[in-house]
């Protein structure tokens, strides 16, 4: 860990940069793979964000196929949006990690 000189704090307690909303936003969710993953996780985007079709999401399998890595791409309005977002992907069963 590195110090930063301007105020002796670890760099790492240093606040993340703010997010000026509305902007497009990325969100990766990954799960297991199966017939309605995809299905599941659009359907908290739309109620959440609106608008999000199944064109605002990318997908990757992992090399053997047991999981699915999902990129979604939504106009985030705040971050009570977001934190709503993540906290109800993370009542699917399927989903791994959210990021």
């Amino acid at each position: 860990m590195t110090i930063d000189n301007a105020n002796n704090a670890p760099e790492s307690d240093q606040k993340a940069p703010k997010i000026a909303f509305p902007c497009r936003y990325p969100v990766k969710v990954m799960g297991d793979a199966g017939d309605d993953f995809e299905q599941q996780v659009l359907a908290v985007f739309q109620r959440h964000a609106p608008g999000t079709m199944a064109t605002d999401l990318v997908a990757r399998p992992s090399a053997k196929g047991n999981f699915l890595a999902l990129t979604i791409t939504i106009e985030a309005t705040g971050i009570g949006q977001l934190e709503a977002l993540f906290a109800d992907l993370k009542t699917l069963p399927a989903v791994k990690l959210v990021l």
